[in-house]
């Protein structure tokens, strides 16, 4: 019990951290290019644009960037690197509802949450998940209106991908 409370504890004060937009909360040490905030800032946003070409080809408007939904899924990538666990369930036992409400979103407003490991680009990953009926259901979801990003990397530079959808 003592190790998710002082997971919790961490998840809480990573979500807290000002960012500047576009700049991730935390990213787990890697090889420098990998991390350097310019670079992760760059493969979110054309995660975003990658799923807004598929969104809009299906008829979907496209996704604006919420940077509470940023913060949710930047938090959750960090917290499966550095709790070593891959699963839509954070090391506290969170879901991405309660995350996404952590980091300020309307608890209402939560739509869905995709995730991934291992894909080097960000082509590679929403290729991935547009071949998974899941996770491609959650992109083609016309509903949500609003979308975070976040990568973090594991000390061998394999990276880990949150995707979090709103609907408000």
């Amino acid at each position: 019990m003592k190790r998710f409370v002082r997971r919790a504890a961490v998840i809480a004060a990573l979500l807290a951290v000002p960012t500047p937009a576009g700049t991730p909360a935390f990213a787990a040490p890697s090889t420098p290019a990998k991390t350097a905030a310019g670079t992760t800032a760059r493969f979110e946003t054309e995660v975003v644009r990658l799923t807004n070409v598929q969104r809009t080809a299906k008829g979907c408007a496209a996704l604006r960037i919420d940077d509470r939904l940023s913060r949710a899924a930047r938090a959750h990538s960090a917290d499966m690197v550095a709790a070593r666990f891959f699963d839509h369930t954070g090391s506290d036992g969170s879901t991405f509802v309660a995350r996404e409400a952590a980091a300020g979103y309307p608890r209402k407003g939560a739509s869905a949450e995709n995730i991934a490991w291992g894909y080097r680009t960000p082509a590679q990953v929403v290729s991935g998940w547009m071949k998974s009926p899941g996770h491609r259901a959650n992109i083609l979801n016309c509903g949500s209106v609003a979308v975070g990003v976040g990568v973090a990397y594991t000390g061998g530079g394999a990276p880990y991908w949150t995707q979090d959808f709103g609907r408000i």
